[in-house]
């Protein structure tokens, strides 16, 4: 299949943390994307069994091929990862369970774990969005190329951005972009979008792009990032709920994990990475506890006592030369938490 290769962000930081204790376990990625993290764990513990999930057929079928030379520890997902979270025990994972159809025997494996062998004891979450929707979904995902203006990673989302600038009232787009996108223009912004509804609205990227960059200042269009930018993080958020996705998703995986099990998780920028913080700091016990755990039905009830131990303090950021090297890590951040130990 042809297209740009993925190049995994911060590959040797997740593979020094998350090490599999003995033969045959299973590692979760939440995030499976093009595989470039999996084909590496794979290709380095011969036993250990991988469940891949992502909300996009079409890059999982990348991910399938990348892949292909481990099919038989191999079994995918498909569907936003907090719903599939939610409904693990239906995911047909467990001992003796059968692999995805296209994907060999996972029974074989199962059985080299113990009894809890459909419990993961490590977990990748890898946010944000892959090169590949920028350059190669065609969804509109990015200013640089005239695109539909779409931005959804699953099909089975609602709506695409450009149903949403043309249905959302003005005050609802501004919240959007400056809440998710954290651009101090939202107003004018959504003025100008709502305004363009009268002439036939905004349905591709090009469009979007052209419109932000007429109604920002003149000195405003030649900082550090195009002005368009933060726009498009915003509804591509929005469109994807994915800050509410990153926190429900982390809560489950956190009370899925295998007691002493190891979670980690990459972020791409301040929005994302403070739920990041903030959830496992409190799953840890070093916030109030406030919030609220899932339960077995997929509820939330109130955390009795922690259940996790934070590995390290502060996120981990990419070297200067991997940034070098690949120029898209250079806001990521790795956090790593610990499932503490059955009593």
């Amino acid at each position: 299949m042809a297209g740009i290769a993925h190049t995994p962000v911060m590959l040797e930081e997740v593979l020094s943390f998350l090490v599999p204790r003995r033969d045959g376990e299973l590692m979760l990625d939440c995030t499976l994307g093009e595989g470039g993290h999996a084909h590496a764990f794979l290709a380095r513990y011969p036993s250990l069994r991988y469940v891949g999930l992502d909300a996009d057929p079409s890059i999982q079928a990348k991910a399938r091929e990348r892949l292909a030379a481990y099919a038989d520890r191999m079994n995918y997902r498909l569907g936003y990862f907090d719903d599939l979270l939610a409904n693990w025990d239906s995911l047909g994972l467990g001992e003796g369970s059968a692999s995805n159809s296209s994907q060999g025997e996972l029974q074989r494996s199962n059985k080299i774990n113990d009894g809890q062998s459909n419990r993961p004891s490590l977990i990748l979450f890898d946010l944000g969005v892959s090169m590949y929707h920028f350059a190669e979904s065609g969804r509109g995902f990015g200013y640089a190329k005239d695109e539909a203006l779409d931005m959804r990673l699953s099909p089975d989302a609602p709506r695409g951005a450009a149903e949403l600038l043309a249905s959302e009232r003005e005050e609802e787009i501004a919240r959007i972009i400056y809440e998710y996108g954290e651009e101090r223009l939202s107003r004018r912004i959504a003025a100008a979008i709502v305004e363009a509804r009268r002439s036939g609205g905004i349905r591709t990227s090009a469009q979007l792009a052209e419109l932000v960059w007429n109604v920002v200042p003149s000195n405003y269009r030649y900082g550090r990032i195009h002005p368009a930018t933060r726009t498009f993080q915003a509804l591509r958020i929005a469109v994807n709920d994915e800050l509410g996705r990153a926190e429900r998703g982390i809560r489950r995986a956190a009370a899925l994990l295998s007691p002493g099990g190891t979670m980690a998780v990459i972020t791409f920028h301040s929005l994302e990475d403070r739920i990041a913080k903030n959830v496992l700091r409190e799953l840890a016990g070093r916030s109030p506890a406030s919030e609220h755990a899932p339960s077995k039905k997929g509820s939330f009830a109130p955390v009795a006592e922690s259940i996790l131990e934070l590995v390290i303090k502060k996120p981990l950021e990419p070297s200067t030369e991997e940034v070098r090297r690949n120029p898209a890590s250079r806001s990521a951040k790795l956090r790593v938490a610990r499932r503490k130990e059955a009593a």
